[in-house]
């Protein structure tokens, strides 16, 4: 891409700011200047990414296709501007002409098309295929509008729409002329052709017109841009409809299906619109991938597999696997075999969860609803599957029904990943691990060379670059910047390890973002926090099994001693806490209910004096956790051990310096294991004492509560006057008490508060706190997305 000088760059944008929005340089807004830069930069994106393409194209590369309903692509301004080689020369420009950078690039709203870490994972990855010159592109929806907009109300959660496309999107490009349809329900019939072959025709379908919009994907200093193509649904020209009533109501019906994320699945109609959505987004990306590699490579249909890797991200575009088969027998003409061998040489699953209530299963009326080629296909691999394992695996056929992908009228949908996979990976060690020892055993027994490992990872450049530049400005004068090509060569950091004043500066850079941050706070919530105490961070979804509750349950703990012993000396801290629940999800929404009565009578109690503040940032995304985790002390990484798959939160405030306290869960082992066991605070039941309770019983939650003044009183506060009127949380008290505590909150309680006891004795040695912080961004390069994408790209993906 061009290098611009800064008299280059500013005259670009005064003719960008003339010729688009009438505006002089002198005038201008913020948000001319916005939309003025993304023009510079889309004019360079776009240039980059056809010759990217036409490169692509003469070397026969093989690209990888990474389907996932989920994008959480945030602002994409200053991460464009970082990998294209231009942030710097633009924000001198603009403190210049007198604005903010920050400002200017806050006009852009967050792109919000995914929920958590799952739409993060997949922003990072992207970011990374392209910045390592790897040729892969992301297929998602074009979300009408993201997840939806939180607001807090009394202190109950109040969904909004998330209107995200309100202005201009300036970063896409509508691809009408690419446009596919799709096809929905409707009957199939079979003829039996005259060479014994059958023919499925197909009437009474409706049709949809799938339109992709393209993001560029930028790689880091490398000229190469791949595409981020999001599909939106739009009823077609031609429908015929009897009158403008009918088909107005039938083009609404069609543009929900990319209307937003997530319908709820509490109704049936909800249901049904997510499996449409999850066809809607394969079947118009296999379509394309097939039609683009007959176009540029003229080569037989037998040889896709050998140009193409699809991954599918969770189960959600699982449906991709019989849309491919459909494909390749009802319109290339191949037999089933032929067919389920380049199927099967083509995806690749990664799995997300270990959780049975969460592993995705449809019921099989609603799939033959959708499409009912479809669900023959499903059944077809599911009849093959298990006669395959009755004859070669005789001793799993008593295990038949389990492993079978259709089951008492139920389609599971991991299971028909793994049957069409040539490779399952979980996303951190210890997650793989019960994988193949316990959730899909069975399956690991029949084929082990299909199981393997890809730890999760976030890319630096953001995370780290575009978020905390006073961190990145003080690593490259400390060891240059190769780190940022190389970033396991942050462990360089080392030489720094007993250095005073490098360690002074570190705690420096920590508490300008804790007094950034002290201002959004602040602007956000009015609460006044001290940026000296310390910032102990739980952000993430509010999950049962993430145990936000377990961290509250202890702030009341801290609460009552106070008010018990008013000149109790405790170690000034700020909670702060980030999450949406699901619509749907009562459990989750009364913790954020509570979260807010704690913290309506802690921040307001004189017997406190500040020793203690609770802050609930409504709205967490991406942007705001740009904020959140340059200025994170402690991170709460404290899910029930053997439930979080990896986690990626956790890497992000390690990478900025923060000691992660948690359990031993998820890719907080391999943190662990990093930085060692004094760099960070771990508590609670190992992963096979909570799979070990699961499965043989031996916990009582009443033996604890009756017994432990601690946990009794902290309890009994949900339930007495103390943080609202009388049984104000009797549904949390219940549910944990009735349902023997099926998070394991109460057994790790005492762990936890004694954790914390630790924390805070070790944060009063400055020196040793700070050491631990730079042990953790020192360490942190094993979990750039870089290293996760070669791992991807050597081990499954095959790609040069």
């Amino acid at each position: 891409m061009k290098t611009y000088t800064k008299s280059e760059f500013r005259k670009k944008l005064e003719m960008k700011l003339t010729n688009k929005r009438t505006a002089t340089l002198e005038a201008s807004t913020n948000n001319d200047l916005f939309y003025a830069i993304c023009s510079i930069l889309k004019d360079e994106i776009n240039q980059a990414g056809l010759e990217t393409k036409q490169n692509n194209i003469k070397q026969k590369r093989r690209q990888i296709n990474y389907i996932s309903m989920e994008f959480l692509i945030g602002r994409l301004i200053e991460s464009n501007l970082l990998n294209a080689g231009l942030l710097d020369v633009c924000n001198e420009v603009l403190i210049e002409l007198g604005k903010d950078p920050k400002a200017v690039y806050s006009e852009e709203n967050d792109a919000g098309l995914g929920n958590g870490g799952l739409g993060r994972l997949a922003a990072c990855f992207l970011d990374s295929i392209a910045s390592l010159g790897y040729m892969g592109n992301g297929f998602g929806i074009r979300y009408r509008y993201g997840l939806f907009e939180q607001r807090i109300v009394d202190g109950n959660q109040i969904e909004l729409p998330d209107n995200w496309l309100q202005e201009v999107y300036p970063w896409e490009t509508r691809r009408i002329e690419e446009a596919v349809h799709v096809h929905f329900g409707g009957e199939v019939t079979a003829e039996q052709l005259a060479d014994g072959n059958l023919k499925f025709n197909y009437k009474n379908q409706e049709t949809v017109l799938a339109v992709p919009y393209d993001v560029g994907v930028v790689g880091y200093d490398n000229d190469v841009v791949n595409q981020l193509r999001l599909w939106s649904a739009e009823l077609p020209n031609d429908t015929v409809e009897a009158d403008y009533s009918n088909r107005l109501e039938h083009m609404q019906s069609v543009e929900r299906i990319s209307g937003f994320l997530y319908p709820d699945d509490s109704t049936e109609e909800g249901r049904f619109l997510r499996l449409k959505q999850q066809y809607f987004l394969v079947s118009s990306t296999i379509q394309t991938l097939i039609k683009q590699y007959k176009e540029r490579y003229q080569l037989p249909i037998t040889e896709f597999h050998k140009y193409h890797c699809i991954q599918i991200n969770d189960t959600h575009p699982t449906f991709g696997i019989p849309e491919l088969m459909r494909i390749l027998m009802d319109e290339e003409g191949l037999g089933w075999d032929a067919a389920w061998e380049i199927v099967t040489k083509t995806f690749a699953y990664t799995n997300h969860t270990i959780m049975q209530e969460a592993l995705e299963k449809w019921p099989v009326s609603q799939v033959n609803s959708v499409n009912p080629r479809i669900f023959m296909i499903i059944n077809e691999i599911n009849e093959r599957f298990c006669k395959e394992v009755y004859e070669k695996h005789p001793d799993l056929r008593d295990k038949i029904s389990d492993l079978a992908v259709i089951s008492h009228d139920v389609v599971h949908m991991s299971k028909l990943a793994i049957v069409g996979s040539f490779s399952v990976n979980g996303v951190a060690a210890l997650h793989s691990q019960i994988i193949k020892n316990h959730t899909f055993n069975d399956f690991y027994k029949i084929t082990p060379e299909k199981f393997n490992n890809k730890t999760n990872g976030i890319t630096h450049r953001r995370w780290l670059m575009t978020s905390n530049p006073k961190l990145t400005h003080l690593i490259n004068d400390a060891i240059g910047d190769n780190w940022i090509k190389y970033p396991g060569e942050l462990t360089q950091l080392m030489r720094y390890y007993n250095d005073t004043s490098f360690l002074d500066q570190l705690a420096e850079v920590k508490l300008h973002n804790k007094q950034v941050l002290q201002e959004v706070i602040y602007k956000q919530t009015g609460i006044e926090v001290d940026a000296t105490s310390v910032f102990d961070v739980q952000v993430k979804r509010l999950h049962e099994y993430k145990r936000q509750l377990l961290n509250l349950l202890h702030i009341i703990y801290l609460y009552n001693e106070i008010k018990r012993k008013p000149s109790i000396k405790i170690q000034p801290r700020t909670f702060i806490f980030g999450a949406k629940a699901a619509p749907g999800y009562h459990i989750a929404k009364e913790v954020i209910k509570l979260i807010h009565a704690v913290a309506n009578v802690v921040n307001h109690d004189s017997d406190v004096a500040d020793r203690i503040k609770v802050v609930f940032l409504e709205n967490y995304n991406v942007t705001l956790a740009e904020d959140i985790m340059p200025a994170a002390e402690i991170s709460e990484q404290i899910s029930t051990a053997s439930m979080e798959a990896s986690g990626t939160g956790n890497m992000k405030m390690m990478m900025n310096g923060a000691i992660t306290l948690g359990t031993m869960d998820g890719a907080n082992v391999e943190i662990a294991e990093l930085v060692g066991k004094e760099n960070i605070f771990i508590f609670g039941l190992s992963s096979e004492e909570v799979i070990q309770y699961q499965l043989n019983g031996g916990y009582r939650v009443e033996d604890i509560y009756k017994t432990d003044v601690r946990v009794k009183s902290a309890m009994d506060s949900l339930v007495n006057e103390q943080f609202g009127y009388d049984y104000a949380f009797n549904d949390l008290y219940y549910h944990i008490l009735t349902n023997n505590d099926p998070y394991f909150i109460l057994k790790d309680f005492n762990a936890y508060v004694d954790i914390h006891l630790t924390a805070m004795a070790t944060y009063q040695d400055k020196k040793k706190w700070n050491q631990m912080s730079l042990m953790n961004i020192m360490k942190s390069g094993q979990f750039s997305s870089d290293r996760t994408i070669k791992e991807y790209a050597t081990d499954i993906w095959k790609l040069k």
